[in-house]
């Protein structure tokens, strides 16, 4: 950084001939301790930064694909009834189901399957035989043209009054909210994040105000114009801020790719089916990466704002 602005090198108070005096230095050296660990810093920042982001893209994704699964799905549940043949029941429910418009496919389980549901819940190796296990029907529906809900559940209930169809809507809404608390609390972490980004900026450059503070006031006193002075301190910091980002976003990039490469080994395991359902094979795809590409240079413009709003209010205090 220059501390003289060029336009002032004859004022007759500089003494042109100080060899010993610099005519050029950084007022924020880049590699000082100071900036070191502001380096630091920022990349930490802006890998959990990264992170929440993109956490919240891959649930939002995720959500749209389970509600969008369980949407082109609706089930039939007929009830055992004294003095009904279930059996009879289940195949009326199923063929009043498959000449309905909407549905595409009507597909009756067996007592076993319906029995195997109930494992989760009661356990195994219990003989389910003697309760009054209800059969399942899972109905298949076209993505186009849906079925009109309310005329199929009297027709449903004209057929066979036992059974009860169910849409899956209460699960789909609960579904919603889940994500989208999901993706508020990403987005809430992401905030504070930035926040406590620009805090740590902030002190940082008030650091260096300090540490340089004689010579500030001696180019305010002199007549360096403030904006030359906020400049270079933007400048330093605007550097600073993307070598931080830059390490910290392609740390992350780093971390989502093996992690997709991890999940792709697990897939085969049980808790790795269960990761793939909730996020996904953890591929950010492009709008992950243009989420890091413009967290990088949002963070480096905003290090640099940040530095030249602190050192002109420092230069206003000064007059």
């Amino acid at each position: 950084m220059q501390f003289w602005s060029p336009t002032r090198r004859d004022a007759p108070d500089i003494d042109v001939d100080a060899e010993e005096f610099p005519s050029q230095n950084a007022l924020v050296p880049a590699d000082s301790v100071p900036g070191r660990s502001l380096v630091i810093v920022i990349a930490i920042m802006t890998f959990l930064a990264a992170l929440a982001a993109n956490v919240a893209i891959l649930v939002a994704d995720a959500s749209v694909e389970w509600r969008s699964d369980i949407a082109r799905e609706a089930t039939v549940q007929v009830r055992p009834t004294p003095g009904r043949n279930i059996e009879a029941d289940v195949a009326a429910a199923a063929e009043a189901m498959r000449q309905t418009p909407g549905v595409r496919e009507a597909r009756v389980y067996a007592q076993s399957e319906s029995e195997a549901l109930l494992t989760p819940w009661l356990g195994e190796g219990l003989d389910l035989s003697e309760l009054p296990t209800p059969r399942m029907i899972v109905l298949k529906l076209e993505t186009e043209n849906r079925p009109d809900f309310d005329k199929l559940r009297m027709e449903l209930e004209r057929v066979v009054p036992n059974a009860a169809l169910d849409d899956h809507h209460v699960f789909i809404e609960r579904l919603g909210d889940m994500a989208r608390a999901a993706v508020a609390t990403a987005a809430l972490i992401f905030i504070l994040i930035l926040a406590a980004m620009a805090v740590a900026v902030a002190s940082a450059t008030r650091a260096a105000v300090t540490t340089n503070r004689e010579i500030v006031e001696v180019l305010h006193i002199v007549g360096a114009a403030d904006a030359f002075i906020a400049q270079e301190f933007q400048r330093r910091f605007m550097a600073l801020g993307f070598r931080g980002a830059l390490i910290g976003g392609g740390g992350a990039i780093a971390f989502f790719v093996l992690a997709q490469f991890l999940a792709h080994r697990w897939r085969a395991t049980g808790g790795g089916e269960q990761m793939e359902a909730m996020f996904g094979d953890f591929s950010i795809g492009p709008s992950g990466f243009l989420a890091i590409v413009l967290l990088v240079g949002g963070v480096a413009t905003l290090t640099g704002y940040l530095s030249r709003h602190i050192v002109l209010r420092h230069l206003w205090r000064l007059g």
